[in-house]
């Protein structure tokens, strides 16, 4: 017969994996938002679990929480079992024919809206126990911290911390409206750029494009000093000034192609390559761990056959 301590303890196993996402995440609210409790409860949890052990396991301020030695130490020592729940729990769901559970996923904005939400659809119809939290955002988010279970990222490498599948290729483009060349004239060359609006991104420093051509193990390389009217921080809003004729920009393919593909925007200077601003592959992302559960498994597959050929077909050459 167990103890009357032990029973005991065995009530507080949420409270220490409370505990354990407050360490993770550094806030009662994303807590909160991660159990789908209110703010008050989490904050409860942690109070009996404090009352329970006679120690202070985390100090709050209104700012910040930070934990106790106290309370890192428990953290420290339970991060094992609980990884091996996760873990159990994951491989016992697995055995169902059927893939079932959520995936919480994140992507840039451009990225995001245009080509991964509108195969999101047809993964849910084919995988209807599985559910998916698609969190679009320009901000570099920081999967496990977060709780992301998947992060599609536009990147030439993958960090070496975490699993990585490439999706597709993607190369980086200067684009520009006819109206905008009509009146302005197509540069010949690189070096012609400086003299033109160039539409950038809104990112510290003086904005130099990079360009290269001919074979990749001796390229010739220029780089040029740009400036213009409108700096932004997302592709969508670069693509809309170039439509608007505001001057040239450069984007990644995935966001022009649509406009290209209808004779919206012009390619210009195709026989260079604008080098060293975007990534040069779409990869999906996720913490690494000894293995990766069904749903994300499925929905990776989902996404690798859906970008198979890449966004070249929508770009004429």
């Amino acid at each position: 017969m167990m103890a009357k301590g032990a029973q005991r303890l065995d009530l507080l196993w949420p409270q220490v994996h409370t505990l354990t996402l407050l360490a993770q995440l550094g806030s009662f609210t994303q807590v909160a938002q991660r159990l789908g409790l209110s703010k008050s409860a989490v904050s409860q949890r942690i109070t009996e679990l404090e009352r329970a052990v006679g120690q202070t396991l985390a100090q709050r301020t209104t700012r910040s929480v930070r934990l106790t030695d106290a309370g890192q130490q428990l953290v420290d020592q339970t991060a094992e079992a609980f990884a091996l729940i996760t873990r159990s729990v994951v491989d016992v769901r697995d055995l169902a024919a059927q893939p079932s559970g959520l995936v919480r996923l994140t992507a840039s904005v451009a990225l995001g809206r245009q080509h991964i939400a509108p195969h999101i659809e047809s993964f849910l119809l084919a995988n209807p126990d599985i559910r998916v939290e698609l969190d679009v955002s320009d901000r570099l988010v920081t999967l496990a911290h977060e709780g992301f279970d998947l992060a599609v990222r536009h990147t030439s490498s993958p960090p070496d911390n975490h699993v990585a599948w490439k999706l597709c290729d993607s190369r980086s483009l200067l684009v520009a409206s006819s109206g905008y060349l009509r009146q302005h004239g197509t540069p010949k060359l690189p070096q012609d750029i400086s003299t033109h609006a160039c539409i950038t991104y809104l990112r510290p420093g003086p904005a130099v494009w990079k360009f290269e051509r001919g074979r990749a193990a001796d390229p010739e390389r220029i780089s040029v000093a740009v400036q213009g009217p409108f700096r932004a921080n997302n592709s969508e809003l670069v693509r809309e000034a170039a439509l608007a004729g505001l001057g040239l920009a450069l984007l990644p393919d995935f966001s022009a192609a649509a406009a290209l593909r209808v004779g919206q925007l012009k390619e210009v200077l195709a026989q260079w390559r604008p080098v060293g601003f975007f990534g040069d592959a779409i990869y999906a992302i996720r913490p690494w761990s000894a293995r990766t559960p069904k749903p994300v498994q499925v929905l990776v597959a989902h996404l690798r056959a859906a970008l198979k050929d890449g966004f070249e077909a929508s770009v004429p050459r």
